[in-house]
């Protein structure tokens, strides 16, 4: 039985495969459990500036949420969960940000996939990481299995550029004031390539209250916005 009611657009040029098969019988005989298949997850980066965001260095909040539970419980995270079997990555997205933290109909910038295999005990778990920006007042209520959500003033600095490995050292630092809550990481970001077409990849050195390797996720949605604002 195919995934989808309607295969029309699927038919290519009509013949059968090498094992004689129509799309149909193709399908009909299909295992999707042949290989190990990852879970796929959304992650959001909401920031907001209380006046119109036009330069780099205006103060930045970010929308953290409170794990309630394992992995990492009690530390803080970006808003974010598994996608449904049948939801685009937008839809759970824009449903896990809303669930979590009563924010919705946010526009949504997809911005990167983490697929570091060891980035979640639990199984594989591949996730995709979303930005929005909100300019002005936003409330936020924690709910589904977010203990808190709360807005921390977020800062960004360089430490030091290794120019031999093409590396950035990044510090992150996060505070809710109200709260007395101090979150920090140190993230490396090593390139490879030329100008045109730089891989990137970042690593977590080191880690004081950030769930998983959200500390990355944060640091390039946050170089992301920095890239794109006036010094």
């Amino acid at each position: 039985m195919a995934f989808l009611e309607d295969i029309s657009g699927f038919y290519g040029t009509g013949e059968k495969n090498r094992q004689g098969q129509s799309l149909e019988e193709f399908l009909k005989e299909y295992n999707p459990k042949k290989y190990d298949c990852p879970s796929n997850t959304t992650d959001i980066v909401v920031l907001r500036s209380r006046d119109s965001l036009q330069r780099w260095g205006q103060p930045l909040q970010v929308l953290m949420v409170k794990r309630s539970n394992h992995p990492s419980i009690g530390f803080w995270a970006t808003p974010g969960g598994f996608v449904e079997m049948r939801e685009d990555l937008y839809e759970g997205a824009a449903r896990e940000l809303e669930e979590e933290t009563g924010v919705k109909n946010l526009p949504l910038k997809q911005m990167r996939t983490w697929g570091a295999w060891k980035r979640d005990p639990r199984w594989r778990v591949i996730t995709t990481s979303f930005l929005a920006l909100v300019e002005g007042e936003l409330p936020v209520k924690a709910g589904d299995d977010a203990a808190e959500a709360l807005w921390f003033d977020v800062k960004l600095t360089k430490e030091a550029k290794r120019l031999e490995e093409k590396a950035e050292i990044w510090r992150l630092e996060l505070r809710n004031a109200e709260k007395g809550i101090r979150l920090w990481a140190r993230v490396g970001i090593y390139q490879k390539g030329i100008p045109l077409l730089m891989e990137e990849n970042y690593e977590l050195l080191e880690c004081e209250g950030i769930a998983v390797d959200h500390a990355c996720i944060l640091t390039q949605a946050l170089l992301y916005v920095k890239e794109r604002l006036l010094p």
